[in-house]
């Protein structure tokens, strides 16, 4: 009885780990993407998706790292501009992924300048996922 205690506590802090940095506005996110026919998020597919290489607009290869950077507790620096970008984790940032709409300013403008191609609800997700894990 007391092993079974101990695997559901340890299940229960796993779960709430995961969704330590979750705000009202992801949760918000989630489930418009989720209405969008978006089936469920997985944040080792956002990661996947954040290092993917893809060749931009301009003939270079760049991905989500070239501006934000490995470590997304540290200030990312955008590659054209050199302007320095906040950390993108919550934990480090709290401000960050606490706005819908600047949430998805950002994805349409970045996954444009990135992919060259706006971002599905599904990859959306993954990459909040993803971020929110850190």
């Amino acid at each position: 009885m007391k092993k079974t205690y101990t695997l559901m506590a340890v299940i229960g802090a796993l779960f709430m780990a995961s969704n330590a940095w979750a705000t009202p506005a992801t949760d918000g996110l989630f489930a418009r993407y989720k209405s969008q026919g978006a089936p469920g998020f997985d944040a080792e597919r956002g990661k996947k998706n954040w290092t993917k290489r893809v060749k931009s607009e301009g003939g270079e290869m760049m991905s989500c790292t070239t501006c934000h950077g490995d470590d997304l507790t540290k200030p990312g620096k955008h590659n054209k501009t050199s302007k320095v970008i906040q950390p993108m984790a919550p934990s480090a940032n709290p401000e960050r992924l606490t706005d819908a709409k600047k949430v998805e300013k950002w994805f349409k403008r970045n996954c444009n300048d990135a992919w060259g191609r706006e971002c599905t609800a599904q990859e959306k997700g993954d990459f909040l996922k993803f971020l929110l894990a850190k």
